[in-house]
């Protein structure tokens, strides 16, 4: 998920004692199949006015929680069960470090304090909007996937900063563990895992910490070392730590670490010796809706009234926006515009390996004797994440707003293309050596074109993926839902049906990843207060964007074109940086 997600503030703040008796307003989702919930409150009749006491204190029945924990930042988000209107969130920024060329970290402890922060300010709105926050019933997480840490299980610290996904500096651990592969086969594990070994993945991020920092090392041998995903960490954390604390995962994030065996939805043992990795180290696995434990929180805060609500929801950010797109019929596809780009489409109980350069991933499991859920999915590392650079390090724009007013004051890149392989190239290449390169520059190229290439690159990018999984499945997707932060800019949305040719649905409330963590934790058993029978799921409402251009016409010949040329700039970022030495012409290295 990316810092520049759609806000939500406006529906949060929307004085919940606005909603009259006659007419409950659904505040995020549209009017649904379900009944809404009974709202028992005093009108005040005008939104500034101060609730009274708790005696008009607003009851909407069972409220679910999200962690929402991204890339850029960390939300919290308090839904209703019956309506899954989003009643309030607070957000918190979250600070990226690149300690050397291609190296990206995160501070585990910034993370664990934003999750706090999230909570307590969440509840504070939700205290000044008269709602008891008693009815919470339960909390789920989700996460970026793949960014790895380590801790010590006896002090409750952090050995290292977290290697984020994005993170390059096992390149060479790649590459040396691809030349060892029968015919350099960087498919060698995919029939266990579903994945390519890359640097994306958390084992080989974990062999590095293990190989690399003395601390993390250490502690494997005096078995104090514990390893998770984001989602461990702050289950660990919030469930009690050093005290107590439950390690575990769930399947999707588990599946992403390329240890754990998709088809026995376990760890395996091959795997983690091929890796060279003791399994004591590796979190439980779980379903992705059971109760794994109780809230533990400092009684003198606020939130400290969400102490013993039970986290009975865990889904990886992608997962979790299929399951919040309500993605559950198989062939149903969503794409997540984020920091980076994930398309995922539902394949139902069977793993498909794809043929085209596609990741093969555990959707979903919600119940412990449900059945898992399979997924093809198409990676890609930079999306929103390129709205960033061109922000913090080239400086061209202020805020991320004003790419599109840029980009639209010129409607064209003018031959401009722009391969954001800052961190390599995922699906469908998983070229690690690709690096980003900007072409087709003349003296008229100016900041407005570039930043119309940027947006044109996210949408190439999701044309690829595109392309590979209607090949990989034989049936063509009809129109993509979306859901993202980089969705709020609509010309990005009208431009990726225009180069798609197949209508873009994006929904009218943007948090759909929290909702689906929400849904996930309010369906467990024990709570059972969000019911997911295809019946009972709200009826979402949503922005339609159709493709603008004639598909014989002019404009169809000219999207191709400009698709060729992209292709054709995406193979000059190939093989850019390798580990081999390289010579100087002139036979010297």
């Amino acid at each position: 998920m990316i810092g520049a997600a759609a806000s939500s503030e406006a529906v949060s703040h929307t004085c919940l004692c606005e909603l009259k008796r006659s007419k409950c307003q659904q505040l995020a989702t549209g009017s649904g199949k379900r009944k809404p919930a009974t709202v028992h409150c005093k009108d005040t009749g005008h939104m500034n006015s101060r609730m009274a006491a708790s005696s008009s204190r607003v009851m909407l029945g069972p409220l679910v929680a999200a962690i929402d924990q991204g890339t850029s930042s960390t939300r919290f988000l308090v839904f209703n069960a019956k309506t899954a209107e989003l009643l309030s969130h607070h957000q918190v920024e979250i600070n990226q470090s690149f300690p050397k060329e291609g190296w990206v970290e995160e501070d585990p402890k910034e993370i664990l304090q934003s999750v706090y922060e999230c909570m307590e300010r969440t509840c504070e709105k939700l205290t000044q909007l008269n709602v008891d926050i008693s009815n919470i019933k339960a909390i789920g997480v989700t996460n970026q996937r793949e960014t790895t840490l380590v801790w010590d299980k006896e002090t409750g610290e952090p050995l290292y900063n977290a290697i984020v996904w994005l993170d390059l500096r096992t390149q060479s651990t790649v590459e040396r563990l691809i030349n060892k592969t029968p015919g350099r086969n960087k498919n060698h594990l995919k029939h266990k895992t579903g994945l390519p070994i890359s640097t994306y993945f958390s084992a080989v991020k974990l062999r590095w910490l293990m190989d690399n920092v003395d601390e993390v090392a250490e502690a494997v041998l005096t078995h104090r070392a514990m390893f998770g995903t984001v989602d461990s960490w702050l289950i660990w954390c919030l469930t009690g730590g050093k005290s107590g604390g439950v390690h575990c995962t769930d399947v999707t994030n588990a599946s992403r670490t390329m240890l754990f065996n998709i088809h026995t939805l376990d760890w395996d043992p091959e795997l983690c010796k091929y890796f060279d990795i003791p399994m004591e180290i590796l979190p439980k696995v779980r379903s992705s809706s059971e109760i794994y434990g109780l809230m533990k929180i400092c009684s003198s805060l606020k939130s400290g009234c969400l102490s013993g609500i039970p986290i009975s929801g865990c889904l990886g950010d992608q997962s979790a926006a299929l399951v919040g797109q309500m993605c559950f019929q198989e062939g149903q596809a969503k794409n997540t515009y984020g920091t980076g780009c994930f398309l995922l489409r539902n394949t139902g109980a069977k793993p498909v390996m794809s043929e085209h350069g596609l990741l093969t991933t555990v959707a979903y499991k919600l119940g412990r004797d449900k059945p898992a859920c399979y997924a093809l999915e198409g990676s890609v590392a930079i999306a929103g994440a390129v709205v960033r650079w061109l922000k913090d390090n080239l400086g061209i724009i202020q805020t991320s707003t004003e790419l599109e007013k840029l980009a639209a004051s010129v409607g064209t890149s003018y031959g401009c293309y722009f391969v954001p392989a800052f961190s390599g190239l995922y699906a469908p290449y998983w070229e690690p050596s690709a690096r980003g390169i900007i072409c087709g520059l003349t003296q008229f190229t100016n900041k407005s074109h570039l930043a119309f290439a940027a947006l044109e690159a996210v949408c190439f990018q999701t044309r690829e993926i595109l392309d590979a999984m209607n090949q990989d499945s034989g049936i063509p997707l009809t129109q993509l839902q979306v859901d993202g932060g980089m969705t709020s800019n609509r010309l990005l949305m009208q431009l990726q049906a225009d180069i798609l040719c197949i209508p873009v649905v994006k929904p009218s409330m943007p948090e759909t990843t929290a909702l689906g963590a929400a849904m996930a934790a309010g369906a467990a058993e024990g709570v059972s207060v969000w019911s997911l029978r295809p019946e009972d799921l709200s009826e979402v409402t949503s922005e339609k964007f159709e493709p603008q251009i004639n598909p014989e016409g002019q404009g169809a010949y000219e999207s191709e074109f400009r698709y060729a040329r992209w292709k054709k700039a995406v193979q000059r970022a190939m093989n850019w940086e390798t580990t081999e030495p390289i010579s100087n012409g002139n036979g010297h290295k």
